[in-house]
Formats: structure tokens, C-alpha cells, sequence
């Protein structure tokens, strides 16, 4: 049920946010692979993953969360 619930979030969502659902993210938006991989994230596309935020996913990598959602944001503009 969770899952469905999700799912309809990002239907609604216009903007890629910290607290958008990576498993969500990677359904919609296949194409963010690249993103994620630049950024040092493979791990996006993992099943373990699927639950986790944009912000999570950053964090437990090092990542700076503001630079990932900006290229994730400019990268579903350009779809």
C-alpha cells in the first residue's frame, strides 16, 4: 500500500525534492541513472534504495544534497 502511495506522489510532484523516494524517482525517471552515477550514487538503482530519500541517499555517500537535486531537477527539464 505504501507503495501505490508513492507512486501517486510523484505523479503529483513537479519538483525533485531531498524528500522524494529514490524508488519512485528511478520509475518515472529512468534517465536519472546518469545523475546519480556522476554523482557517485549506483547504489540509487539498488533495491535496498528504493525506499530511501534523495537526502539519504546524498548523506550516506558524501554527497552535497543541493548540487544532486539541482542536476536531477535540470535533468528531467531537459525530457
Amino acid at each position: 500500500m505504501s507503495g501505490s502511495m508513492h507512486t501517486c506522489e510523484m505523479i503529483k510532484m513537479k519538483k525533485i525534492t531531498k524528500k522524494t523516494v529514490l524508488g519512485d524517482l528511478i520509475i518515472k525517471h529512468p534517465e536519472l541513472a546518469e545523475v546519480f552515477f556522476k554523482h557517485g550514487l549506483p547504489c540509487a538503482m539498488c533495491g535496498m534504495a528504493a525506499g530511501e530519500t534523495v537526502e539519504q541517499a546524498a548523506e550516506s555517500h558524501g554527497v552535497k544534497v543541493y548540487k544532486l537535486l539541482k542536476d536531477l531537477n535540470k535533468a528531467v527539464k531537459k525530457k
